[in-house]
């Protein structure tokens, strides 16, 4: 939970990738709390007050998983929601004058995007497929598995494009943002 808000604040893109993993985690131990209380939130070095808060943030999680109908795939839905906000103010962005540098690396990620997509297999809009990229490399490098040098060049200008829209997402948030 403190970790979330943290990135929350500084970098909406991250939270969600971040929040990906933590619905990931929840799966990998069997959406039980217990287990979760004894065996990942000691690892995270907390006093008691915030260890009690992380408890209670994980189960809400875990009753929220189940509720929505998500304990073997898929995300929350304020997950989905975050994802939507950025998917809106994305098309914001492409169609703002006020935002050059924006369009030039969304056309400069376009056919990674194109290529990812293709490759996917189900329907993803194409902020949805930079997620999947940049969770899927993620998990590659926990794994150490090697990532090919096609992509990390991928990588590059979706991270890029990602970027900007968490700081213009920030700056939204705090009323700075032109369009």
């Amino acid at each position: 939970m403190k970790i979330a808000k943290q990135l929350k604040d500084q970098n909406v893109c991250e939270y969600l990738l971040y929040m990906w993993q933590v619905e990931d985690t929840i799966r990998a131990m069997g959406c039980d709390l217990d287990r979760i209380r004894t065996s990942y939130i000691p690892g995270f070095g907390l006093s008691e007050d915030e260890e009690r808060d992380e408890v209670n943030w994980f189960e809400n999680l875990i009753r929220m998983m189940r509720e929505e109908g998500c304990t073997e795939r898929g995300h929350l839905q304020l997950n989905q929601s975050t994802l939507m906000l950025l998917v809106d103010l994305h098309q914001y962005m492409l169609q703002s004058p006020k935002q050059p540098f924006y369009s030039a690396a969304y056309y400069k990620a376009l056919p990674f995007i194109v290529e990812l997509r293709a490759r996917g297999g189900k329907e993803a809009g194409e902020l949805e497929t930079c997620f999947n990229c940049m969770y899927g490399v993620m998990m590659l490098r926990l794994q150490k598995r090697e990532i090919s040098e096609e992509t990390k060049t991928a990588v590059v200008a979706i991270s890029h494009l990602l970027a900007l829209l968490a700081d213009a997402y920030k700056k939204e948030k705090q009323g700075e943002l032109e369009l």
